[in-house]
């Protein structure tokens, strides 16, 4: 008999993974699916890079390496926060792992005892709250409304902590709404910090360089010194730079904490992939001109999605800064019933609905503990993108609405 741990039993299936291969399953069954469930770039890897990596190979370094990393990948990662967001870390404050996702769950493991509060402003990504409670905490989840952008304001973050709290986790750009906060946004949250020395920061920045129009990245380690101590910031070369499969995240704090989080990653993984680290110091270090034009593209894809699914009856979103999602309130099709004569009551029912009768792939918003939203994920060719957004508008034209009552 296999017996699971408690805390296993409390942790629940990625939702994005779940729909995605939901989508995989009906286009194995030869039906017509755009998926536009998965948070990954549709782009392949620079060729800098692959060869980079491929260098690596031929020349031998496919051996272990140091836990944290080889020391030209420590290097371009400290020079890359000291130029790119003015902050200056030792050798011995850095180091990587096997996507920035290790990174944030070595550092709750290293951190959390049970009974422990980890602040996760809400929508957020899926993994963070079962992240907190497969380390032994205990998520807190403060809901951001549209009206605030999805975004954590300083008098919610008061309320909720307590002596309990360990840590504020942050993502900017967001996964699913792609909200950036302004540097303004993050020295307010800082501010309440200077009050309750015990709390830390995980700055998941992993969407860094996915920003649009006026908006400009900003680390709170950066832009608030007073919190620099005890925030750790998350990165990686997955989003960006199109690397998803090579499992490469790198994260920078107080050295004591990342001696901590070197001692799991030690007795678990060892180390990342060594060829993966070779091909970072290239993407990180190496030339990023191809960034522009992802940017480019990911903006027009943007504009596209928010002008057609603003087309759709019963959906709403807007513009978002970062990241490459659109957050839809589908609030409108809520009661609404389906041909089939079911009664559409949550955004999972919508997701289903979309899913089955338009062949559209998208992530309920209640994955990411905002109803009623779904999320689509604009990292795909213009092409499916507009038959995917097509096939929604003409999805939602045929609901009947009808007293659900």
């Amino acid at each position: 008999m296999t017996v699971i741990s408690k805390r296993l039993g409390a942790v629940k299936p990625s939702a994005t993974k779940a729909m995605t291969a939901k989508a995989r399953e009906l286009k194995g069954l030869g039906k017509s699916i755009i998926a536009l469930s998965a948070g990954e770039p549709d782009f392949d890897t620079p060729e800098n890079v692959k060869n980079a990596g491929i260098d690596a190979i031929r020349s031998g370094k496919t051996k272990y390496t140091p836990v944290p990393g080889v020391a030209p990948l420590l290097k371009v990662i400290q020079e890359k926060f000291e130029c790119g967001n003015n902050l200056h870390y030792d050798i011995n404050q850095i180091t990587t792992a096997c996507g920035a996702k290790q990174i944030l769950f070595n550092a709750l493991f290293a951190t959390l005892d049970p009974g422990d509060e980890v602040i996760i402003p809400a929508p957020c990504w899926v993994s963070y709250p079962d992240m907190v409670r497969l380390a032994g905490g205990s998520p807190v989840i403060i809901s951001c409304c549209e009206a605030d952008g999805f975004k954590l304001t300083p008098e919610a973050f008061e309320k909720q902590i307590t002596r309990r709290t360990r840590w504020l986790m942050l993502n900017s750009p967001s996964n699913p709404t792609g909200a950036v906060y302004t540097g303004d946004e993050l020295r307010a949250l800082a501010e309440v910090l200077r009050n309750h020395p015990h709390v830390m920061v995980l700055a998941d920045d992993i969407y860094e360089k996915l920003v649009y129009g006026e908006a400009k990245f900003a680390t709170i380690a950066a832009v608030a010194p007073w919190v620099y101590d005890r925030t750790l910031t998350v990165n990686g070369v997955s989003k960006a730079n199109a690397m998803t499969g090579w499992r490469l995240g790198y994260g920078a704090g107080p050295a004591d904490l990342i001696k901590a989080m070197n001692t799991i990653q030690g007795q678990t993984a060892s180390h990342t992939s060594s060829i993966s680290q070779y091909a970072a110091v290239e993407a990180i270090g190496g030339d990023q001109s191809y960034l522009l034009g992802f940017v480019k593209q990911y903006e027009a894809r943007r504009d596209l999605v928010v002008r057609k699914l603003n087309e759709a009856y019963g959906l709403r979103c807007g513009a978002p800064d970062g990241a490459f999602y659109v957050f839809a309130s589908c609030e409108g099709l809520i009661g609404r019933r389906t041909p089939a004569g079911q009664i559409i009551r949550t955004d999972e029912d919508v997701a289903m609905f979309l899913l089955e009768h338009a062949g559209v792939a998208v992530v309920p918003g209640s994955g990411f503990l905002m109803s009623p939203y779904f999320r689509v994920s604009y990292a795909s060719s213009e092409a499916d993108l507009t038959e995917a957004c097509d096939r929604i508008i003409a999805a939602c034209q045929v609901l009947v609405q009808e007293d659900a009552a």
